[in-house]
């Protein structure tokens, strides 16, 4: 199976710009930040319960390969095509090694203080846009790709798209519009049992309900090779400036992808 036949199968679009969440003419910054943000969200290490996480992390990093090399990005955008004899495509790479390079260790400050200045900011409102657009207003998408999406800060993401919709600046799908009470019950209800399966994982782990989350987050790093959390997944590459020539200029785009 093709590159494009494997996206359109994990990621349910066979379109690369569409996969990182970034459009035709992103900068080679926005390209890397586009799979820097979703890499985290299905590194094998932190998305457990997706048995599919190891298959996506290894076919985001052959879309980054292809939409960061000049040569092969240009044929893609002329032919719609993929080369799949081509090295960046073809070849047995070690995808968590090459990761690694790319990227910098990122440590718990940055993501806790980057959820603080990323939540109610103009950058929040243009990503829960692109989803919405991306996904025709369903919300199990929407909170299943936006960042810091926990259960409990679906009313105020839903808000945000709502003043969006009654401003005629997103169309108004009916699929959020009159999203059944049905859904939104199964969605808590996903939840809720997330929940309980991290606090069970807490207990196993043992750590007390009183423990800080830095040391629910060291304790977490300690038991995995790779230390991912959950928090990361929040993280925007615009912290992994290392090896980017264009990431400080991009990094002043406030999110524009």
């Amino acid at each position: 199976m093709g590159l494009l036949e494997r996206c359109e199968e994990l990621f349910k679009t066979s379109n690369l710009y569409e996969v990182l969440g970034i459009t035709k003419e992103a900068s080679d910054g926005d390209v890397r930040r586009g799979y820097y943000k979703l890499s985290l969200q299905v590194h094998p290490d932190r998305a457990q319960g997706d048995e599919l996480a190891t298959e996506k992390f290894q076919a985001l990093g052959k879309v980054y390969e292809v939409l960061k090399d000049k040569d092969q990005r240009a044929i893609y955008d002329e032919q719609g095509t993929v080369d799949e004899e081509s090295d960046c495509v073809n070849q047995d790479r070690d995808w968590e090694e090459y990761w690694r390079l790319l990227f910098p260790k990122i440590s718990l400050d940055d993501i806790l203080q980057f959820e603080k200045k990323y939540k109610d900011t103009a950058e929040e409102k243009e990503d829960l846009s692109r989803l919405y657009m991306q996904y025709e207003g369903d919300m199990d998408r929407i909170m299943g790709a936006a960042l810091f999406a926990e259960d409990e800060e679906e009313p105020r993401i839903r808000a945000v798209l709502q003043g969006l919709v009654d401003a005629e600046e997103l169309p108004a799908y009916r699929s959020f519009t009159h999203e059944s009470a049905k859904k939104r019950s199964n969605r808590k209800r996903r939840a809720d049992k997330e929940r309980k399966e991290a606090e069970e994982m807490q207990k196993e782990m043992g750590i007390s309900s009183n423990d800080s989350l830095e040391a629910l987050i060291k304790r977490r790093q300690k038991s995995s090779e790779h230390g991912f959390n959950s928090l990361i997944a929040g993280l925007e590459a615009k912290y992994c400036q290392s090896g980017s020539k264009g990431s400080k200029g991009a990094a002043k785009k406030k999110g524009k992808k």
